[in-house]
């Protein structure tokens, strides 16, 4: 097999796993119980070390290659995307905390929003989002927030930050179709935080991380709902998820932070969630 084909079997491979990562990462950034304003894991000092950990066993940052196990399978996903906030949801979030303002900080954030609300405007016809490459993840599916996601901007995500290129386009639904409020960032779930705040000062964004997910018994697809796995489940520590019979991940996905640079305010533009009132 000449080197020519073996390069562009491994490309397609590795496309093929870059966007199945992310169809479940938009789900999850659309989730409900991002309103929350302080949440953390069952054990936020370890998420950032299971983080760690996790990609060591990867060959690309921040991403799964094939034939690695998958968290969740295709009726999980749609389960997931109408689940509500509850008081479990934060034992399945990690959230990186509030650093002390540095000079700059505040000035590095507003070009940030500046620069992305200039590069995303033509996105305001959601249409010409979807022309250049944008996939809607889940349209049919009820969202406070859907997701256009560009996988080839997640991969270079996850190389060099550009403010003008984010990995997904936020919009709400609307009668005609749907209304641009922002736009998502994301990062592998193995950069520190120091490297977070290196991109987006931490001082005025939130990053955060799914975590302790057990995922039930093969064959059971009805327990999702059970009350007790899944990102809203009570279940949320290896010892649980193992009794239960289950597959436990302590972190999956990677660091994701929302932006709405039509928002008024430097704290409303980097809110966890869109501001509702």
């Amino acid at each position: 097999m000449s080197v020519r084909r073996t390069a562009i079997q491994l490309a397609s491979k590795f496309t093929i796993a870059f966007g199945a990562l992310f169809l479940v990462s938009v789900l999850l950034a659309a989730m409900p119980g991002h309103h929350a304003p302080t949440v953390g894991s069952a054990d936020p000092a370890a998420a950032p070390a299971a983080a760690q950990q996790d990609a060591n066993s990867t060959s690309m940052p921040g991403m799964k290659m094939p034939g690695d196990e998958k968290p969740v399978d295709g009726q999980a996903v749609e389960d997931m995307s109408g689940m509500h906030h509850h008081d479990a949801h934060s034992l399945h979030m990690y959230m990186t905390a509030p650093r002390p303002q540095m000079p700059g900080d505040r000035q590095k954030a507003q070009d940030i929003a500046t620069q992305l609300r200039g590069a995303i405007e033509k996105y305001k016809d959601y249409r010409v989002a979807l022309g250049e490459g944008y996939k809607i993840f889940l349209p049919n599916i009820p969202q406070p927030e859907y997701h256009f996601t560009n996988y080839a901007n997640g991969f270079l995500e996850a190389l060099s930050f550009d403010p003008t290129r984010p990995t997904s386009l936020l919009y709400k639904k609307t009668a005609t179709g749907y209304e641009l409020v922002g736009a998502m960032y994301t990062m592998p779930r193995r950069a520190s935080e120091d490297e977070l705040n290196a991109r987006i000062p931490l001082s005025i964004a939130t990053w955060h991380l799914h975590t302790n997910l057990c995922v039930p018994p093969f064959g059971q697809r009805g327990a999702w709902t059970g009350g007790r796995f899944g990102l809203q489940g009570s279940i949320a520590t290896q010892e649980a998820c193992d009794a239960a019979g289950g597959k436990f991940h302590p972190v999956i996905l990677g660091w994701m932070v929302h932006v709405y640079p039509y928002e008024d305010t430097l704290e409303k533009q980097f809110a966890v969630h869109m501001h509702m009132d």
